[in-house]
């Protein structure tokens, strides 16, 4: 049996991969962070109506602080990219040999020794876009592949923010009393979670069944907590 046999060639993620950061985290934000808001507005005694409007005004301001959030830093680390790309291009043409010096260590830190350094550098300096290419890659760690869109980050981190603010909502939004509602919302958002947990062992590789449980028992940790904050609340009005 050959190698190619035993171990079967697994796919790359993709284009994909640069957001899943975003899927991950604005998703189970929304799970996470709604939920406790829910648990604590109920434990501290207020009626459904009450509950639902905080539920939706936290969604909303949730997802658009998310959004907001993630294009700014986005786009921000985009233009210092883009300016370090810019200098780097001034350095190419102004302090080749310099550029080419440092290439040459960056190549030795990888393990590279002996004629073929000087071979690999030497075939670099021969072009200028391969050159560009690879300090980009080596010094920045920019690869044009995995630069990421403002635009999408915003989207994915906002828009799945209020996916994940749903379990929460819905009971309450179909008129549920405020700890029936309660129970259908842990109910929901603890199917949610673990799935998600699991979900991203699509990425990871990693094991679903202990990906998925954990995040469910860090959320349900912070649900009991923001709970019993919220009745120790509701006794003090009271």
């Amino acid at each position: 049996m050959t190698n190619t046999e035993a171990v079967p060639y697994v796919e790359h993620l993709g284009q994909s991969r640069q957001y899943w950061r975003d899927i991950i985290l604005g998703v189970n934000d929304g799970l996470v962070s709604m939920f406790l808001l829910v648990a604590a507005v109920v434990g501290g005694g207020l009626d459904s109506r009450q509950v639902l409007l905080t539920g939706i005004g936290g969604a909303i301001a949730g997802a658009i602080s998310m959004g907001v959030g993630e294009y700014i830093a986005t786009k921000s680390q985009e233009e210092v990219f883009e300016r370090e790309i810019a200098l780097e291009r001034e350095h190419l043409e102004h302090h080749r040999d310099r550029e080419l010096s440092e290439l040459k260590d960056l190549f030795r830190d990888t393990g590279l020794r002996g004629p073929i350094l000087d071979d690999v550098v030497a075939a670099y300096d021969a072009d200028d876009d391969a050159l560009m290419s690879i300090m980009m890659a080596l010094e920045f760690g920019v690869i044009d592949d995995e630069r990421r869109n403002p635009w999408v980050a915003m989207a994915a981190s906002g828009g799945l923010f209020l996916v994940g603010s749903l379990p929460s909502v819905l009971p309450f939004l179909l008129g549920a009393e405020p700890r029936d509602g309660l129970l259908w919302a842990a109910g929901l958002a603890g199917v949610a979670l673990f799935f998600v947990g699991a979900a991203k062992t699509y990425a990871t590789r990693g094991n679903w069944l202990s990906s998925g449980t954990e995040n469910l028992l860090l959320g349900g940790f912070g649900a009991v907590a923001s709970y019993l904050i919220g009745i120790w609340y509701g006794s003090i009005g009271a």
